[in-house]
């Protein structure tokens, strides 16, 4: 009997050492960046931002440049952002979704008064106005 128990030990054993795990499958997916009329966060989930939250250098002939994985300005890039805008500091107003075209009427990119830099990855570039 010693025997069968030594056999069948090693048969369950084997079988153990044969069975492999389910295979993942890879997914690769390109995302695409959120279509805002006046660009959209730099943080996830890249909500978009209301009219006056980025200053005119974020803009390329009234294209948004981008920010966070679809930023698409130079390495050494700095803008100002006016984060009163941010609901991560109070802002509680409008913002227009994800689809939706600018205003007939938009603010006067002349009178932006940004108060902090930012580069396109969303890290503050220096000190705070």
């Amino acid at each position: 009997m010693n025997g069968f128990k030594v056999l069948a030990l090693a048969a369950v054993a084997g079988f153990l050492f044969t069975a492999t795990p389910p295979k993942a499958q890879a997914q690769v997916g390109v995302a695409v960046a959120p279509d805002c009329p006046y660009g959209y966060y730099d943080y996830a989930p890249y909500s978009c931002v209301p009219d006056g939250y980025y200053g005119p250098e974020w803009f390329t002939g009234g294209v948004f440049i981008g920010v966070g994985p679809w930023f698409h300005g130079a390495d050494d890039f700095r803008g100002n952002v006016d984060n009163s805008f941010d609901p991560k500091h109070g802002y509680t107003g409008a913002s227009p979704k994800v689809g939706e075209k600018p205003a007939a009427e938009r603010r006067d990119p002349g009178l932006f008064k940004g108060n902090e830099m930012r580069d396109g990855r969303g890290h503050t570039g220096g000190e705070k106005k």
